[in-house]
């Protein structure tokens, strides 16, 4: 919700929710799309995300979304965004745009979702999850006919305002 705050004076007529990841943290900081004990990055990790489910659509009912996909921006940074690609990339969401911060596809990719724009934000020197990772899912979403932008600044484990202001820009040009 933070990243939203801050694009609310940009897109004033639109309105962000933000869905709670299934799992707590161990440390009781907050919570996961998944357990990170041992390799996060192994792919039965996301066997059991649960997280944007194709058959969970009350936030897109409250919202008033109904049939309106294309109005529709999945965002997410670090789990957050491995959950939401996740999600598009299956194939079991087609919305209108789709931003990342520090992801990568966990799954194979398919076209059934190839119209959601993508903008794959990175820095260069993120230790967490290796740069190459998004680097990666680009690759492989320009091979299933997605559109990508792929920006890797410089910044680490952060989010800048200028890797902020790409997100905003991002969506004022596909959902305005």
């Amino acid at each position: 919700m933070p990243l939203a705050s801050s694009w609310k004076a940009g897109l004033p007529a639109n309105r962000f929710a933000t869905p709670g990841a299934p799992f707590r943290e161990a440390a009781g900081r907050g919570h996961l799309w998944f357990q990170v004990d041992g390799d996060q990055l192994l792919p039965d990790r996301f066997v059991g995300i649960r997280g944007i489910r194709s058959d969970d659509r009350s936030g897109i009912k409250r919202g008033g979304f109904e049939g309106a996909l294309d109005r529709v921006a999945f965002i997410g940074v670090s789990q957050g965004a491995i959950a939401a690609l996740y999600a598009v990339v299956s194939g079991r969401w087609n919305v209108g745009a789709l931003i990342e911060y520090k992801a990568f596809s966990p799954v194979p990719v398919s076209s059934g979702s190839s119209g959601t724009p993508v903008l794959l934000v990175h820095g260069q020197n993120d230790r967490t999850i290796q740069p190459f990772a998004s680097t990666l899912a680009a690759s492989q979403l320009k091979t299933a006919g997605y559109k990508v932008d792929l920006i890797k600044p410089v910044a680490r484990d952060t989010i800048s305002m200028m890797d902020a202001r790409l997100g905003l820009d991002f969506l004022r040009k596909h959902l305005a």
